[in-house]
C-alpha cells in the first residue's frame, strides 16, 4: 500500500502553488480552470460506469438493494444521491441506501477520525442485513479508507456484488471490487482538500449509476421522470408538465387524470394514450 502522501489526491498542484497570493478572480479562474479536467477524467470511466449500472439495476429488479458507503465528502454526497431516488422515481425507502461514517451527526458536523473505524463498516453492513441479492459499492478518494474496506470485506463474505469509486489508480479498494471506478482527478488546488474536484467527480458518477440503473428499470419515459412522487405544489405542477408533454393533452384534463390516477404520473399518462380506467391501466 503506497504511503498516503505518495497518492496523486495528496500531491500539491503546482498551479496552485502561489494561491494564496491570487486575486478571488484569479482564484476563480483557476478553480474553474482544474474543475473543467473533470469530465473528461469521468470520461475514461465510462465503461465501469455503464456495467456497475446493469448490475444495480439487476440487482434492484430481482428485489435486492444497493448499499453506497463513504466517510466525510464521500459519504455525504452518497446520502445525497440515495435520498433523492426516492422522490424522482418513486423507489421505497431504502432500495439505495447511504451508509455514511459516523451517521446522521457525521452529515452537518466532521468527524474525521470515524472513517479509520474499519470494524465499523462490517457492523454496518452486518446492521443492514446486506446479501448476495445487493451490490455493495464503497466511495473513497484514496481507495483505502478503513471504515469502507471493513464493509466491502463484509459484502463480499455474504456474496454481494462490489464495486468502488476512487480518485487514485491500483488502489486498496479497487482490487477488492468486482468493477472498480477510478475517475483519476489529480492533485487539488488545495492540497489533499479532496471535497473539490474528487468529490465533483464522485458525484457526477453517482448521479449516473443512479440515473441509468433506474431508466433501465422502465422509471423514466422519453426523458421525463414518470415514476416521480408529486408530493408538494411545485412537483403537482410538475407532474402536470409531465403528462402533457408525454400525452399532448390540456393541463386541465391533465389535472384531472392525476388526481383519478392516484397521483400516479405514469398511470395517468396510460390512462390518457389508452382511453382506460386508473385500475386498467
Amino acid at each position: 500500500m503506497a504511503n498516503i502522501e505518495e497518492l496523486e489526491t495528496e500531491k500539491p498542484n503546482p498551479r496552485s502553488s502561489d494561491i494564496d497570493t491570487m486575486s478571488a478572480i484569479e482564484i476563480a479562474k483557476l478553480m474553474n480552470a482544474e474543475d473543467k479536467t473533470i469530465a473528461i477524467a469521468v470520461e475514461r470511466t465510462l465503461v465501469p460506469i455503464a456495467s456497475l449500472s446493469e448490475r444495480i439495476a439487476e440487482a434492484v429488479k430481482n428485489g435486492g438493494r444497493c448499499f453506497y458507503v463513504g466517510a466525510g465528502t464521500s459519504g455525504r454526497l452518497a446520502v445525497i444521491d440515495a435520498a433523492e431516488t426516492v422522490p424522482t422515481f418513486n423507489l421505497p425507502y431504502g432500495t439505495f441506501t447511504a451508509i455514511l461514517a459516523g451517521g446522521s451527526e457525521a452529515m452537518m458536523k466532521a468527524i474525521e477520525n470515524i472513517e479509520d473505524d474499519k470494524k465499523g463498516g462490517v457492523n454496518e453492513i452486518v446492521r443492514h442485513r446486506a446479501s448476495s441479492k445487493d451490490v455493495v459499492i464503497g466511495i473513497s478518494a484514496s481507495g483505502r479508507t478503513p471504515f469502507v474496506i471493513g464493509a466491502i470485506e463484509a459484502a463480499k463474505r455474504v456474496k454481494a456484488f462490489t464495486g468502488c469509486i476512487v480518485n487514485v489508480e491500483d488502489s486498496v479498494l479497487s482490487n477488492m471490487v468486482d468493477i472498480p471506478i477510478e475517475v483519476i482527478t489529480g492533485p487539488e488546488v488545495i492540497t489533499g482538500s479532496t471535497r473539490l474536484k474528487a468529490g465533483t467527480a464522485q458525484k457526477m458518477v453517482l448521479n449516473m449509476l443512479s440515473t441509468i440503473s433506474m431508466i433501465k428499470l422502465g422509471k423514466v419515459y422519453r426523458n421525463l421522470m414518470v415514476d416521480m412522487t408529486p408530493i408538494n405544489e411545485k412537483l403537482v405542477k410538475r407532474a402536470i408538465g409531465i403528462i402533457t408533454t408525454a400525452t399532448g393533452i390540456s393541463e386541465e384534463e391533465a389535472s384531472h387524470l392525476l388526481k383519478e390516477s392516484g397521483m400516479k404520473p405514469k398511470v395517468a399518462i396510460v390512462m390518457a394514450l389508452t382511453n382506460q380506467t386508473s385500475k386498467e391501466a
